[in-house]
């Protein structure tokens, strides 16, 4: 198949490498020093290269601020029966936008990414695959997903941004407050560095990636929810209440699965 990767970050360059074997790839990216070390696959810096390139599958890794501009600028130089598709950690408005261009279209959503992520061993990470989307493009990105090992499920457009808001605005907004929280340590112990290693790769990641996960519609409801919980435990430290945070670690222990 013929594919055209949109953004050579950290997640396209890694759908580079790994397609480029099976699949003749092509990597389209304004910046051309992005593209120096991608030896494998077709590198475009014009428009004029990707309309001579008649890809059969876009798969566009632009950061999420840019991903609809990013399908506007290309959609034109696409041949008709192109499939369009995207990996974004927020959906939200897409499933419109996908409708609004009458083309086949498959979201998808890789959950682990290169900054926390070993990408050469993804056997115990997940992938989402829109279950809306065409089931060509579907059927190919369970193939390649499978390739990895990974665990699959499949979620319409509002399940993802569902779960998204549970499973990535929960520890999101927890490391944030964390990291709210910090002054330098001359002594620091293993649970402190191991919450430092987390703040510092969540934190390397961009602004509004970090805000559209925290501004994601089903969020609120989740911090609301850390909000509850911490004005429990600050009432149970004020009283000095031991017997009550004893039951509070059995409960978050039944929550956690550990006995």
């Amino acid at each position: 198949m013929k594919i055209l990767i949109a953004g050579a970050g950290k997640m396209g360059s890694w759908l580079v490498e790994s397609l480029c074997l099976d699949h003749d790839v092509a990597v389209y990216d304004k910046d051309k020093t992005k593209l120096k070390y991608l030896f494998h696959a077709h590198r475009f810096i014009s428009p004029e290269e990707i309309q001579a390139f008649q890809p059969e599958l876009l798969i566009n890794a632009v950061s999420l601020q840019h991903t609809i501009p990013a399908f506007r600028e290309v959609l034109p130089l696409l041949p008709q029966n192109c499939i369009i598709s995207d990996i974004t950690s927020v959906k939200n408005g897409l499933k419109k936008f996908y409708q609004s261009t009458g083309r086949r279209y498959v979201s998808t959503h890789p959950m682990f990414g290169p900054t926390f992520a070993n990408v050469k061993e993804l056997r115990h990470e997940n992938a989402i695959i829109i279950s809306e989307g065409d089931s060509e493009g579907q059927d190919f990105f369970r193939k390649f997903f499978s390739s990895f090992g990974l665990k699959i499920h499949y979620y319409t457009f509002d399940q993802h941004d569902q779960t998204i808001a549970y499973s990535l605005s929960v520890p999101f907004a927890s490391t944030l407050v964390f990291a709210a929280c910090m002054k330098q340590q001359d002594a620091p112990g293993t649970t402190f560095m191991k919450h430092m290693a987390i703040a510092k790769g969540l934190l390397s990641e961009d602004n509004y990636l970090l805000s559209e996960i925290l501004l994601n519609p089903f969020t609120l409801e989740q911090v609301e929810k850390i909000h509850a919980q911490l004005d429990q435990l600050i009432q149970m430290i004020r009283s000095k209440d031991t017997p009550g945070l004893h039951a509070f670690f059995d409960g978050l222990r039944s929550n956690i699965g550990v006995k």
